[in-house]
């Protein structure tokens, strides 16, 4: 039987193979080229965005589209120029650039993107933007116009600015005194092009950083910033007063500026202000690039009353000056003006008396709880701090051993036996310790039994029998201690937790809670009988001391601390009878009138006075010298008019806050009586 030969489908099959491949490589290569004009057109628009986002405007020049940047009249470099002038011109801050989104139509590539900054008046609401990319060569380029700048900007629109700086808040005295006030100063500068050049220049550089406590490099690195041109008024530091001898090349501007007339006296209490930063304007874009904001203390506690709202107009005007769109605009509102319970006198007083040692000084009105004075030294000058501080001056600060930027009105402290005062109200109330038994105690040292090894609770003076009156009148350990035991913890704690134990004061000023001891038991009968009489690991601070000794002022009732004037008084009744708080301040009269008492050299006043003494010893070893930091509460019995409690840190011998208190105490006598 005859077959056909099979046709070959080989040749067939290579053709279709060949279309096949040719049909998928052009397909690729189109894939290819989409997928490279989409990358190019995004590290377009993305190079665009980061170079505004980052103020850095140069870049915009190779990134813009010349012949778009001809059609709305302008060269690539002019609409560097044009960013330059009017983001610089509105103080612009912070700007960001979101939601950045690019879509292919036709044959140009869309974009949008959304951008806030914050300028003087505050954080601007979000603008919207949009335009186009197209491709010049290889690369896409921005169809640069002037809506990319601000969204309603035409051709040769303008951006007008207009500010009314808000008048920041002044801090006075319950006297209208000013402690915080907005002052006519002056304002020491350079004009770079009045220093000369060469040897001149370095001449007068030296001579103006030697008559005003700066450094050449100082002056040097003011003059380098960005924004400096030659005949531009530089600014160096604020003066308090005009100055007899003014070098060569030194000009003065008269200038508002904070001020604080109390200087060291009130530093920690009133604090200082200083200029907003970019890392402000993070936290808070509700501030004002070119203003100031509280660095500490109560500037910085009450800076949103203080500060107010500038006020203000961003607006787009057509070149001949007529308003076509408002960008931004915000009503200015002063600050507020903030009245505190001090008295600037009695704050003076107060911090003299410290005489620059460490310590700090609390004076109330007890029935009030008004804060006359709360100081603490060493200090600082908060007008050097706002006005512009050297480096040498802040490093004298930062690397004093005494640490001047330490608040110890607000810091924690062993208040020593002035707490003994408490212990024995909690003693005389569970009816624990009985005021007339009399205890015989041997010797300056005593211990429960063995079981506390080699630890001993000592006294000063040696003395036998005592009561409650000779162990107040000669602060006695030893008495307190082992009333303390008597009473027992559970006792003691429940008396304890009537004060202010664990509670955060009302009060814009920042401290931890007062604390018993530093778990919720004692867990040691060493630690409960060294808390008796005001050791252990007690932590009151002074003005939480001044609310806790109120009670012997207020017949049993403890009246909070306040310092705004506009604030209402706040008490906790009941927390010592008062029949148990009679008894104790006829003891701490004892203390002043008696011969052999602690405060007895305050006698000489001759002024009504209940006091007591402390001394809290900080050591490490049993039977050997520690620091010692002195303390005394002394307030006026008759009238309750005043209350004063002092700590002086790491006391020397023959040193003491009863034997510098005398001025003080006179003049709250005199005026608070």
């Amino acid at each position: 039987m005859n077959r056909k030969p099979k046709r070959s489908k080989g040749p067939w099959l290579i053709g279709a193979a060949l279309v096949v491949l040719i049909a998928a490589g052009g397909a690729g290569f189109v894939w290819y080229q989409k997928d490279q004009n989409e990358k190019a057109s995004q590290t377009a628009i993305t190079q665009f965005t980061q170079a505004i986002e980052k103020e850095d405007f140069e870049k915009l020049e190779k990134l813009v589209s010349k012949d778009s940047a001809k059609d709305s009249g302008y060269k690539p470099k002019e609409v560097v120029e044009k960013y330059q002038t009017v983001f610089t011109g509105i103080s612009a801050q912070s700007l960001k650039i979101s939601d950045v989104k690019t879509v292919k139509k036709d044959q140009t590539v869309q974009f949008t993107y959304q951008m806030q900054m914050t300028t003087p008046l505050g954080e601007l609401a979000p603008q919207s933007y949009k335009g186009s990319l197209v491709k010049e060569g290889d690369d896409y380029k921005v169809k640069w116009q002037p809506n990319l700048i601000f969204p309603e900007m035409e051709k040769e629109d303008k951006v007008s600015y207009a500010l009314t700086e808000a008048v920041r808040g002044e801090i006075t005295d319950r006297n209208n005194n000013k402690l915080a006030q907005n002052a006519r100063l002056n304002q020491l500068g350079v004009v770079p092009s009045a220093l000369g050049e060469g040897d001149e220049k370095t001449k007068k550089i030296k001579a103006i950083a030697e008559e005003f406590s700066l450094t050449e490099k100082e002056i040097t690195q003011a003059m380098e910033q960005s924004w400096v041109q030659p005949d531009y008024f530089v600014p160096l530091k604020i003066l308090d007063s005009r100055p007899e001898n003014i070098p060569d090349g030194a000009t003065l501007q008269e200038v508002t500026a904070r001020y604080y007339p109390l200087k060291e006296a009130a530093a920690h209490l009133i604090g200082y202000v200083g200029s907003v930063t970019a890392e402000d304007l993070e936290k808070n874009p509700e501030l004002s690039t070119d203003g100031v904001i509280g660095r500490s203390g109560l500037e910085m506690a009450l800076d949103k009353e203080l500060r107010g709202q500038n006020g203000g107009k961003i607006v787009i005007t057509s070149k001949d000056g007529e308003e076509k769109s408002v960008v931004q605009e915000v009503e200015k509102k002063d600050g507020t003006t903030i009245q505190l319970t001090i008295d600037q006198e009695v704050q003076q007083l107060a911090f003299d008396e410290l005489a620059n040692d460490k310590g700090a000084n609390v004076v109330a009105q007890p029935k009030t709880g008004d804060l006359l004075a709360v100081t603490s030294s060493p200090s600082f000058d908060p007008n050097a701090m706002t006005q512009g501080i050297s480096q040498k001056d802040y490093d004298a600060y930062q690397n004093d051993k005494n640490l001047p930027f330490i608040n110890r009105f607000a810091t924690g402290y062993a208040p020593g036996s002035t707490f003994k005062t408490i212990t024995a109200g909690i003693g005389l109330d569970s009816q624990t310790l009985d005021p007339a038994k009399e205890v015989a105690i041997d010797g300056l040292k005593w211990q429960k039994d063995a079981s506390w090894g080699d630890y001993f609770v000592t006294r000063v003076a040696e003395a036998s029998p005592v009561n409650l009156r000779s162990a107040l009148v000669n602060s006695d350990n030893i008495y307190m201690a082992q009333a303390t035991l008597a009473m027992g913890e559970k006792t003691f704690r429940a008396g304890l937790s009537k004060f202010i134990f664990g509670e955060e004061l009302d009060l814009p000023i920042a401290m931890t809670p007062a604390q018993i001891s530093n778990e919720d038991t004692f867990n040691s009968e060493i630690l409960l009988a060294d808390t008796g009489y005001g050791q252990g690991e007690l932590l009151v601070n002074p003005i939480q001391q001044s609310a806790m000794y109120s009670v012997f002022a207020n017949k049993g009732t403890l009246v909070y601390p306040k310092l705004l004037m506009d604030k209402e008084t706040k008490t906790k009744a009941d927390i010592l009878s008062e029949g148990t708080v009679n008894q104790i301040v006829d003891d701490l009269k004892a203390v002043v009138t008696d011969e052999n008492g602690t405060a007895h050299s305050l006698s000489a006043l001759g002024i009504p006075l209940a006091a007591k003494t402390g001394t809290a010893e900080i050591k490490t070893k049993q039977d050997t010298k520690g620091q010692e930091n002195s303390f005394l509460f002394a307030f006026n019995p008759d009238t309750s008019g005043y209350l004063y409690v002092s700590l002086l840190e790491d006391r020397q011998e023959n040193d003491s806050t009863t034997s510098r208190s005398s001025d003080l105490l006179a003049y709250l006598n005199e005026h608070y009586s």
